[in-house]
């Protein structure tokens, strides 16, 4: 007598079809919560920016030029004196999704503007590619 231990080709059918209706069902969830994510990690360096251009206009007397832009944050500019810096331990970051901050000093909405683009690294979008500033509230 032959024992047989083994699955039968619809027992894997089965198997397989629950599978795909659980992916199915906690992927979407999942992709949500990840672009979510990166718009939170994206204004928490984005704050953490703030502190540090504040800390270098408590030392300078003024915010950097848009043309020192946030690498006067790590290297002190020609003909800047009082610079106490490095302002940040690291290089200044790229967003979540890999683009450069922008910054403009000065601004018309805010001392300074720090904009993330969002996912698609471009003015404007929405959702995940939603623009994220310094100034502007997430909820307004």
């Amino acid at each position: 007598m032959r024992n047989n231990r083994g699955f039968t080709l619809i027992e894997l059918l089965i198997v397989m079809i629950i599978l795909g209706l659980l992916a199915a069902l906690v992927g979407p969830r999942m992709f949500g919560k990840v672009g979510k994510s990166r718009h939170q990690a994206a204004r928490a360096q984005i704050s953490m920016l703030e502190t540090a251009l504040e800390t270098y206009r408590l030392d300078v007397g003024a915010f950097p030029t848009e043309a020192q832009g946030l690498e006067a944050l790590r290297k002190q500019p020609q003909g800047v004196r009082n610079w106490d810096g490095p302002y940040l331990p690291k290089e200044v970051p790229p967003d979540p999704w890999g683009n450069p901050y922008e910054y403009q000093y000065p601004s018309d909405n805010s001392d300074f503007e720090i904009i993330s683009y969002g996912a698609d690294g471009r003015p404007g979008g929405e959702e995940e590619s939603a623009d994220i500033y310094n100034w502007k509230n997430p909820d307004s």
